[in-house]
């Protein structure tokens, strides 16, 4: 992927890792699509991209609403003639054990982290067919590859986009649809501070693993080295990235190791 003159569509791009990729891919001469629920976040982030040399449209996007999906992809639609990357990183995750979670809460963070992440995706789809190809990006986890405590359906809802994206690359690859799915570990970004409770609610806290994580911008430098790559994974941290290949390599390790980690 050359980043230069191209046009980029970023979700969760008022905050975390999509706004520290959306300001890198500000300083190639790039247009961005940035969305984001947060308005006032993604109006400066907007700033900031401008202020490098992006030309910016801003775009609120709730994902977990199809109507705010659907008006945003009409609008890119009308605006841009050609988008060459979907890139997204809107979520939420989650702090509570089964047993205390309703289902509604289950629904809700498949709502956003699946259904929302793969009808923007399906909407775009044919637009980057027609022109030609293009790159997509999804944001999964560390528990995207194997479960983990107080993270039921945020860890199950990215099981379920690594299923539906290598689906995707695999039906489209004629097409030239390529696409990477970002694996973070500990990042210090907020996902923590608005993750549900047991309750429905804003967990509210750092969590301390995360807050020695790597920071977003590092893991925004290696995201871009991967996207230029055009990796079909990539990771995304630091040594807590060792987990994916203990899971791989050393299965009985792992089930030890992961029943003896403090979820929180």
């Amino acid at each position: 992927m050359d980043f230069n003159g191209k046009c980029f569509w970023i979700t969760g791009a008022a905050s975390g890792m999509g706004k520290s990729l959306s300001l890198l891919l500000a300083s190639f001469n790039t247009q961005l699509i940035l969305s984001d629920r947060d308005v006032k976040g993604l109006s400066q982030v907007a700033d900031k991209a401008i202020a490098l040399g992006a030309r910016v449209l801003t775009l609120p996007l709730d994902m977990s609403d199809s109507g705010s999906i659907r008006k945003a992809v009409s609008g890119v639609l009308t605006n841009v003639k050609r988008i060459d990357g979907l890139y997204q990183f809107a979520g939420i995750s989650q702090r509570s054990l089964i047993i205390d979670t309703p289902l509604e809460n289950d629904r809700k963070i498949m709502e956003v982290n699946f259904f929302g992440v793969i009808e923007l995706a399906k909407a775009l789809l044919p637009h980057m067919i027609d022109q030609g190809g293009g790159q997509m990006a999804v944001t999964s986890s560390l528990v995207g590859k194997f479960g983990f405590p107080y993270r039921s359906a945020y860890s199950a809802s990215k099981h379920a986009l690594h299923g539906y994206f290598e689906s995707l690359r695999t039906e489209n690859s004629l097409n030239n649809i390529r696409v990477s799915i970002l694996i973070p570990g500990r990042i210090q970004t907020n996902i923590s501070l608005f993750a549900l409770d047991k309750d429905g609610k804003e967990h509210g806290k750092m969590d301390p693993g995360q807050a020695n994580g790597i920071t977003a911008e590092k893991a925004a430098r290696q995201i871009l080295k991967g996207l230029r790559k055009e990796k079909k994974e990539i990771h995304v941290g630091g040594k807590e990235l060792l987990m994916l290949y203990i899971r791989r390599f050393f299965p009985a390790l792992f089930y030890y190791i992961s029943s003896r980690i403090k979820p929180v």
